[in-house]
């Protein structure tokens, strides 16, 4: 199979798991109150601690490697302050889609990193793209849910998080033909994702996966974060 196709198959396969969560989400019917609450914050704090594990293990870590300690500094805070920028103009306007962007800092960088990574590691970008899927499921789920509750049809939901996985192959695509030769380029891509997805992790993620008196979302938090580092030990 050629990269091209590989590289297409491979993003397009781990972007499915966005709708995928998104799906059974809409699916999920728990008729105890006090164990849904539960389960929900718990698998919301799980796609939290993997988007933690993606900036911890992934992304900054891959990124800086191509940069200089200043540049990589400024990219990570500009990150921060545009998304800072975009949420509060969501939420003056009314809208809603942190735990959504957060997902999308996350996914559209690794598919960029997962199509450079077929040039000279094919075996390790088909394990990238394994550890996408996973860590796509929870965050596609919690996003879905932050989403559909803001009176919006499931639908429409679903469609949004069709159309983002599309975008996976085409960063997968920029990835190997463009970026694989451009490595400061990619880690100021992956930097800049970073600081953004710290803003929203603290500023939206950590609060909705609270809950009083219960120890599942914390719990399910570091599974999540387990989840990256269990990715990054094989990969690595």
């Amino acid at each position: 199979m050629s990269p091209l196709l590989t590289a297409i198959l491979l993003a397009g396969l781990a972007g499915l798991s966005m709708p995928l969560g998104g799906l059974l989400a809409r699916w999920e019917h728990i008729s105890d109150a006090r164990l849904r609450d539960g389960v929900l914050h718990a698998i919301t704090a799980f796609g939290g601690g993997a988007l933690l594990s993606a900036v911890a293990l992934v992304l900054v870590p891959h990124g800086a490697e191509a940069l200089s300690p200043l540049v990589a500094l400024s990219l990570l805070a500009a990150g921060g302050l545009v998304f800072a920028w975009v949420d509060t103009t969501l939420n003056r306007i009314g809208g809603s889609g942190a735990l959504l962007l957060a997902m999308v800092l996350d996914f559209l960088p690794e598919a960029m990193a997962l199509g450079a990574m077929l040039v000279s590691q094919s075996s390790t970008a088909i394990l990238l793209a394994v550890m996408i899927f996973l860590q796509n499921l929870p965050e596609g789920f919690a996003a879905f849910r932050d989403m559909w509750q803001r009176d919006r049809s499931a639908l429409q939901v679903l469609m949004v998080f069709v159309g983002l996985a599309a975008l996976g192959p085409f960063c997968a695509i920029a990835g190997l033909v463009w970026l694989a030769d451009m490595p400061d380029v990619l880690g100021g891509i992956m930097i800049f994702a970073a600081g953004g997805i710290l803003y929203l992790l603290f500023q939206d993620v950590a609060p909705k996966a609270h809950a009083d008196r219960a120890s599942w979302p914390a719990l399910g938090g570091v599974a999540g974060f387990a989840l990256g580092l269990a990715g990054e030990l094989i990969l690595g």
